[in-house]
């Protein structure tokens, strides 16, 4: 079966060549206008966010490094003797622990893309993890492994070239495994929804962003985070009932006029609700698992969200 890579280098080959002998009318067959109409669409949407290829590796490794560390201090920092004491078992602990292992080869195998590509890989950051036990190390893992699993969907759609696609791949399919272990291990639902949820790379650097305190000098991304969004006091974002109304707040909620629900499986991917600050909002019916929210200046009824409209978030939210 031909790699990707090569059946685009004969679709551009053959471009080429129908150009020369017959500009106005190129004579490709319909796998061929697919492919391309594809890679233009790619092309289209990663320039519009600004995002080359390296960008999209640099701001996967940036997620990487942030995993990997994680795992590093909370094992430097809990024992195992500490999970055990969770009701895991010895094999858990074990299988855990290589999680942090195989992060770490994520590190290892982007970097080395990125330097390829003749261009400097950034470094680690400075991170706070706010760690107080492995009960709370157990559930931010949880939370980090969806997130990676939403990044790598919704970085995918950007990336051109097929090899950087095909190695996004390979690690999507793994965090996916991460994350199906954590919850399983945690005693939630394997599989709490048919469909995994798309993120912008800019809504993943935000869900990132409060874990770093500082970064060095050349390994900032051109990514800003949006305005963080949390629960009114004493409200759990790890509890939800569909149908029920949420307070919400943020810096920026006097523009919004939308919650904005995001999860797998629903058409166009976001639910969205009225939103007010006074009367917060309602959680839209039949959504069940990770939820991730935001306040948004509209509600299209196409059920798309782009950045455009974001206004803060997103805010992970554990829908039942």
């Amino acid at each position: 079966m031909p790699s990707i890579t090569k059946t685009f280098g004969a679709v551009v080959a053959g471009l080429a060549a129908v150009s020369s002998a017959m500009p106005a009318v190129p004579k490709l067959n319909r796998s061929q206008m697919k492919i391309h109409e594809y890679m233009k669409r790619q092309n289209a949407a990663a320039a519009a966010a600004g995002l080359t290829d390296i960008d999209i590796l640099q701001f996967a490794l940036t997620l990487e490094w942030l995993e990997a560390t994680f795992y590093q201090q909370g094992f430097a920092k809990f024992p195992a003797q500490d999970f055990l004491n969770l009701g895991l078992t010895q094999q858990e602990v074990t299988d855990l622990t290589n999680i942090g292992a195989t992060e770490q080869t994520h590190v290892v195998l982007l970097q080395g893309a990125i330097a390829q590509a003749g261009v400097k890989p950034v470094q680690p950051c400075t991170y706070n993890f706010g760690f107080t036990d492995a009960q709370g190390m157990v559930g931010t893992a949880a939370v980090l492994e969806n997130v990676g699993v939403s990044a790598y969907l919704g970085g995918a759609p950007l990336i051109s070239s097929g090899s950087i696609l095909s190695t996004a791949g390979s690690i999507l399919t793994v965090e996916a495994r991460h994350q199906t272990f954590i919850r399983t291990a945690s005693k939630v639902v394997a599989v709490p929804q048919a469909f995994d949820t798309a993120l912008s790379p800019k809504q993943v650097f935000s869900l990132a962003a409060p874990f770093i305190q500082s970064c060095p000098e050349g390994s900032n991304l051109i990514l800003t985070a949006f305005p963080t969004l949390t629960m009114a006091a004493g409200a759990n974002a790890q509890a939800v009932a569909a149908g029920a109304t949420i307070q919400l707040q943020s810096q920026a909620a006097a523009g919004a006029t939308f919650c904005a629900f995001t999860t797998g499986g629903i058409p166009g991917g976001t639910a969205f609700t009225a939103f007010s600050q006074a009367t917060g909002c309602v959680v839209p019916q039949n959504l069940a698992g990770i939820v991730y929210v935001n306040l948004a200046s509209q509600g299209p009824l196409t059920g798309v969200l782009t950045d455009d409209i974001i206004l803060a978030g997103p805010m992970v939210m554990q829908v039942s």
